[in-house]
């Protein structure tokens, strides 16, 4: 610590550093130990949140994939139906055609 504020400690008496001090406080560079401590545990607090969130998010990318998959295999063969369905009605008509003539 060369210099703080622009002063060297060893300029400073005894009024001095306590004024350091204060302006330490007021400008939030030197904070209370049990505020330290609160802040540490609201930020492992919300860091632990986020890793859960990430996670919850991830099976959800998974889930939403499989999904839209499910949803492309449904698609062609809810496509596939009505030309089987047709196929089948024609050679329904073909066997019809047959026995009458």
């Amino acid at each position: 610590m060369d210099n703080i504020f622009g002063f060297s400690p060893a300029d400073l008496g005894v009024s001095g550093l306590l004024v350091l001090v204060v302006l330490l406080i007021l400008t939030g560079r030197l904070v209370p130990r049990s505020t330290l401590v609160d802040m540490r545990e609201e930020r492992d607090t919300w860091r632990a949140a986020h890793s859960e969130s990430e996670a919850a998010r991830q099976a959800e990318r998974e889930q939403v994939t499989e999904l839209l998959e499910l949803s492309r295999t449904a698609g062609h063969v809810l496509t596939a139906l009505p030309k089987a369905r047709e196929v089948s009605a024609s050679a329904d008509l073909v066997e019809a055609n047959d026995r009458e003539g």
